[in-house]
């Protein structure tokens, strides 16, 4: 198991049934750092660019938690399919909980670059908080099928 998939309680972050893929919920922990991501300046310098980051300080100040959250979710869940055999394009559902549903929109935006194509179904549930923090604004699951090679 790598550090894609580190858990921060004791759970396993994810299991293999057969051909399907099933991983815990994701939140926006860097486990190695055991630190939350909180804005675009705890992302990969490259990457606030590609999911709405403007330089307008008012605007990122806003809108950066959730983009950089959503980001790093849909990051780890790529990097812990792969790892586990797969591909993002066998993620067939997504389930997202969300401490605002307001930020819904902002979360779809990045969304849509992980999944350009098809979507995977979807639930999307408000929660009123998440662990550990509440500065965790998205939490997500995934279900992936993606057939053991022989």
């Amino acid at each position: 198991m790598t550090d894609h998939a580190k858990p921060l309680a004791r759970y396993s972050p994810w299991v293999r049934r057969g051909d399907f893929i099933f991983l815990s919920g994701v939140i926006a922990v860097d486990p190695a750092a055991g630190r939350i991501i909180r804005g675009f300046a705890d992302l990969p310098a490259d990457i606030g660019a590609t999911i709405g980051q403007t330089g307008e300080f008012s605007v990122d100040a806003k809108d950066g938690p959730m983009l950089a959250q959503s980001w790093y979710v849909l990051d780890r869940i790529r990097a812990t399919i792969e790892d586990a055999g797969g591909a993002m394009t066998d993620v067939f559902k997504l389930v997202q909980y969300f401490k605002n549903l307001n930020d819904f929109p902002r979360y779809n935006t990045v969304r849509r670059i992980f999944f350009p194509s098809t979507p995977p179904v979807s639930t999307v549930v408000e929660v009123s908080a998440m662990m550990p923090s509440d500065d965790i604004l998205i939490e997500v699951e995934a279900t992936a099928y993606c057939p053991v090679k022989s």
